[in-house]
């Protein structure tokens, strides 16, 4: 029975303060959202950096000159190297074909290339498993026998890996603002319930009542007006991420490139945990400060 109406009580302070429980959700709400956008955008750049590690990576050129036995000596020393997802060999002749299918309509323009005379070399397309290591490997690999010259596209990956990193700070900037100021905002409602209550409060601990039982029902408040901002939160962020996905579908920019955006659901589950515990957290700790100067702590 004590904790029903402890529950109950918590309730009650939720609209009996609607001016200040209105000012916290906002609140809440508005930088609750500024930290999913961030969010919902740093995972994007996240599974585009994944997508793109599987097809970017470098093309190793090989010696006119190394036989059958090097060029596999060589696949296998490639392999062997730390941060490798895919070793695929492309004869003198694919080399060749690519050419041709590249130039189109001036094929005429490789006439004479074809057996002996074929001046492509053959090469080892690799892609990687973590594009950080790809200056790495690529010096690795420039040391090996039989390796004419490697072409890669380490400007591309540096600046991908600079993006995605340049997320996870401005995410974690966003975050730190958000529980400063959604600390400070509840913590300012729920004082403001405790004040006219002061009275109340003085003659329930003159009574005998624990410092727990008469924080328990500010706890809940904090926690109800936390909890209901990220659930409205969660659905706003869900509609004007589900209509910019679409536009940016419809746009076929992204398809040209080989890469996709998350949908929604892929994330929800996520950036709900997040938002739970993000309000139920900052709840707790907002009701814990206003409380700080009537209890005993």
């Amino acid at each position: 029975m004590g904790s029903n109406y402890l529950i109950r009580e918590g309730i009650k302070n939720v609209f009996k303060n609607k001016k200040a429980t209105m000012i916290s959700l906002v609140t809440m709400i508005c930088t609750m959202f500024l930290f999913g956008t961030f969010f919902t955008i740093g995972e994007n750049v996240n599974s585009v950096l994944e997508q793109v590690q599987k097809k970017q990576g470098m093309e190793v050129f090989i010696e006119n000159e190394a036989t059958d036995e090097q060029i596999s000596q060589l696949e296998e020393q490639i392999k062997a190297l730390e941060g490798i997802n895919t070793v695929t060999f492309k004869s003198k002749q694919e080399a060749l074909d690519l050419m041709k299918e590249n130039l189109k309509d001036n094929q005429e323009l490789l006439e004479g290339y074809e057996g002996e005379n074929n001046i492509f070399p053959a090469s080892f397309v690799v892609t990687l498993t973590d594009l950080t290591v790809a200056m790495d490997v690529e010096a690795k690999v420039s040391t090996m026998a039989n390796v004419k010259k490697i072409t890669s596209n380490n400007e591309t990956i540096i600046a991908l890996i600079n993006i995605a990193n340049g997320f996870k700070i401005a995410i974690g900037v966003i975050f730190g603002f958000l529980l400063v100021v959604s600390i400070t905002i509840i913590a300012n409602t729920i004082r403001l319930t405790v004040f006219a209550r002061r009275k109340e409060i003085s003659i329930m601990k003159y009574v005998g009542a624990t410092n727990r039982f008469i924080r328990l029902p500010f706890v809940i408040e904090g926690i109800l007006i936390g909890v209901l901002a990220a659930g409205l939160t969660i659905l706003m962020i869900g509609g004007i991420y589900n209509a910019v996905i679409q536009w940016v579908e419809q746009t076929n920019v992204l398809q040209s490139i080989g890469v996709t955006l998350l949908q929604f659901s892929d994330i929800v589950k996520l950036i709900a945990g997040v938002y739970l515990l993000l309000g139920i957290g900052v709840g707790v700790m907002g009701s814990s400060i206003s409380m700080k100067k009537y209890l005993e702590v």
